[in-house]
């Protein structure tokens, strides 16, 4: 039976709207997870390489406020969340999760401008490799953050060094990006399934809307330039969003945590393939050093992994990255 059949299956006889949801479902799970991972990350990256291309037409802030509209109005209309019976403290944190999803995108978008988009990406990696390592108790882990900070160290070597307003900014988004992986736990214990991201998009869409819309100028009533932007917005959140979602019904977090450690990597290639950025033989001995610090705090010995591990299947209510690896499913920066 085919996914479309079968997301319509036990319907009455007469014509029923097709179930969104269940059609993409349906159809994920005929694909291997580990490439719906893949994937994933090369759409978050390609997402990150359209939008530095665009740099040149489109200020960075105003790339970034297109990226989340689009997000926020897709996310709005799958979650439609319900904004009776919240408390104080149920807004307060959505909205402290939409400024950290404002801070980290916006403050990436403004790294990518300066350093080339490997570099940027590998920075920015500290943050949720920081959450990872912060509340370990294992001795080890401090070989993975002297590691990463030998990475970090051997991005400056090479020719023709790397601005520094590049690198403050990268670090600024790893901060963000840590917070917000802190908070996204939060806000899938308030919010159910996407509800809490929807609000999230919303709150910074309308954070850098003041920015995004007097930087961006007239230049944001080219059709061109708006559709580009919204593939932007689908490529850099909702696509790996349903991927990752998809992936982590049937995949172990720990193995979900260690494929997105290929994160740097796949940002230096891509910056390779679409932005002609080479890097030196330092800088990519650099990303290598920071990937191998992620697997290794990711990697868990295999009693504790197997005790540590849900079930596959998050089910429809999870909310983003409850649960899950750090970075998991959400507004990923880049």
């Amino acid at each position: 039976m085919s996914a479309l059949a079968a997301a319509n299956a036990s319907g009455p006889a007469r014509f029923r709207p097709l179930n969104a949801a269940a059609v993409l479902r349906a159809a994920g799970d005929t694909i291997p997870p580990t490439w719906l991972v893949l994937v994933g990350i090369v759409s978050v990256q390609l997402g990150a390489g359209i939008a530095k291309d665009l740099f040149h037409v489109l200020p960075p802030a105003a790339v970034v406020w297109l990226r989340l509209l689009t997000s926020a109005v897709v996310f709005l209309v799958l979650a439609r969340p319900a904004v009776r019976g919240r408390t104080r403290a149920d807004w307060l944190v959505a909205i402290a999760f939409g400024v950290c999803l404002a801070t980290m995108n916006y403050a990436i978008y403004q790294s990518f401008a300066r350093i080339p988009l490997g570099i940027a990406v590998t920075i920015e990696f500290l943050g949720p490799l920081a959450v990872a390592v912060a509340g370990s108790r294992r001795r080890v882990d401090l070989v993975w953050v002297v590691l990463a900070g030998a990475g970090v160290a051997l991005l400056g070597r090479g020719d023709g060094g790397i601005s520094l307003a590049g690198v403050a900014f990268a670090l600024l988004a790893a901060a963000a990006w840590a917070g917000y992986i802190l908070l996204s736990a939060a806000t899938g214990r308030r919010f159910a399934g996407t509800s809490g991201l929807a609000v999230a998009s919303v709150v910074g869409t309308v954070m850098i809307a003041p920015m995004g819309i007097a930087e961006g100028g007239a230049a944001l009533l080219d059709p061109h330039l708006l559709l580009i932007g919204v593939a932007v917005g689908l490529l850099s959140s909702v696509v790996p969003y349903t991927l990752e979602m998809q992936a982590l019904r049937r995949m172990p977090p720990r193995v979900f945590g260690i494929l997105m450690s290929l994160e740097p990597a796949a940002a230096a290639l891509i910056g390779l393939a679409v932005l002609g950025e080479v890097l030196t033989p330092w800088q990519w001995l650099a990303i290598g050093c920071v990937v191998a610090a992620s697997v290794g705090a990711t990697r868990r010995p295999r009693a504790a992994a197997a005790a540590a591990d849900p079930a596959p299947d998050p089910g429809p209510g999870a909310g983003p990255g409850v649960d899950a690896p750090d970075g998991a499913p959400g507004d990923r920066p880049g």
